[in-house]
């Protein structure tokens, strides 16, 4: 039978081979660092003796990829989700907090009605959000959106920036369009919000990890692609430091990509990829309480401050700020004064000294998502016939999150599937 060459083991590498195991391929997956996951990783930290995640990943209820790939590693019960769709917000500026509160159904009346909206919108100012369907290619959110006002500042900014890792100002409309069409153009349950229970790592990965080798796979870490061998036709090699896969790699295998946009255009030259990037600084403190959110919710939204969005998880209050910046170049200590300061007003929790903290910079946590990168996002095929690309950054539609991995894993798997025959 013909083997599958997975290279890497991130989202996109895991659920295109959990694809292919699932129709029956034979699959060899190859990770070049000590642990699968990549960006979706856990790890005990020593200073505040619990496992955390690199950074905080929201999964919803529009993410039908990630659900089917869960149910197929039969590891549905590794995401807590909320009975109701609800976002609350603080303004670290004015003390206002507030909920967003979609209602069911796909005609959202909930923006006629002032308690589930933005303090001081109207309801028509939420028709602006119907503008991002007709976006052009060098359209940014800005542009499409217009105006300012409260909401922009306080639920558009927030949320292109969680999804695109991007501010209004510069981010691709064109990618914030089907997220608002697939999250409140479909109701409530649509915008329900996941929370892995265990973590990224024992949640999302290791189910996936078993279940490849379960289905005759084999996982290899600590083993990185340094070179892909090809006739101009197709592959005929590929040279795995520590290990060389030449022998592995019979004549009628494939193999699928699924690396950063950056090794992509090493090891494939002209290839099409977006290679600007943008970072996404995560600061993990340990409480002396089970973290204290208001409603007893898992996630809070914060405007006015340098924090962006704080997540509970049992005692870490774990805080994101993408489109980190020029943040991702101080030092921890002082990114970490600078967010306590944020979380202690919106959790109106002040003990009397910081508590432990640890700062977790992803320099490169996507590429920019602006207008200018869209045209090199490349699809799954390539000039190779049995080569195949998957990752957050190829073309699959979506901005760079993990349904987008998930799905660009699929397919990957699908075009190998398809490439190999019966």
């Amino acid at each position: 039978m013909a083997t599958v060459h997975v290279i890497g083991a991130g989202m996109a590498g895991l659920s295109c081979a959990v694809e292919l195991v699932k129709a029956g391929r034979r699959v060899v997956l190859w990770e070049a660092a000590a642990q699968a996951g990549g960006r979706c990783r856990s790890f005990h930290d020593a200073t505040l003796d619990r496992t955390i995640d690199n950074g905080n990943h929201l999964i919803l209820g529009a993410n039908p990829a990630v659900f089917a790939y869960l149910e197929t590693i039969g590891a549905q019960g590794g995401l807590v989700g909320q009975a109701r769709a609800a976002f609350p917000f603080v303004d670290l500026r004015t003390g206002e907090r507030w909920e967003v509160r979609p209602n069911a159904g796909p005609l959202p009346w909930w923006i006629m009605a002032r308690a589930r909206r933005v303090p001081g919108s109207r309801a028509r100012h939420y028709l602006a959000g119907l503008a991002l369907a007709r976006a052009r290619e060098g359209d940014t959110a800005a542009r499409r959106l217009g105006g300012t006002g409260p909401l922009l500042e306080r639920l558009w900014e927030p949320l292109t920036v969680a999804v695109l890792n991007a501010g209004v100002d510069e981010a691709a409309a064109s990618l914030l369009w089907p997220v608002v069409r697939l999250t409140f153009g479909k109701g409530e349950a649509a915008c329900r919000a996941y929370l892995t229970r265990n973590g990224l790592g024992p949640d999302l990965v290791a189910p996936a990890l078993r279940y490849v080798e379960r289905g005759g796979g084999q996982v290899n870490l600590n083993r990185r692609l340094r070179a892909i061998r090809d006739d101009g036709r197709r592959v005929t090699g590929l040279d795995i430091a520590g290990e060389g896969a030449d022998a592995a790699f019979a004549p009628g295998d494939a193999a699928v990509l699924a690396v950063t946009p950056q090794v992509c255009a090493q090891l494939l030259p002209g290839t099409p990829a977006p290679l600007e990037t943008r970072p996404i600084v995560n600061a993990h403190f340990r409480l002396d309480r089970p973290v204290p959110m208001p409603g007893g919710s898992g996630i809070l939204g914060v405007v006015g401050g340098t924090a962006q969005w704080i997540f509970a998880r049992g005692d870490i209050a774990s805080v994101t700020v993408s489109a980190a910046g020029a943040l991702a170049d101080r030092p921890a200590a002082e990114i970490a004064r600078e967010i306590w300061a944020d979380v202690a007003a919106a959790l109106d929790y002040r003990p009397p000294a910081m508590p432990p903290v640890r700062i977790v910079k992803e320099k490169r946590a996507t590429f920019a998502q602006v207008p200018a990168a869209l045209p090199l996002r490349p699809p799954a095929g390539t000039r190779l016939g049995n080569l195949f690309l998957a990752g957050d950054w190829t073309a699959t539609g979506l901005p760079a999150t993990i349904e987008g991995a998930v799905r660009s894993g699929v397919m990957a798997a699908r075009h190998a599937l398809r490439a190999l025959g019966p």
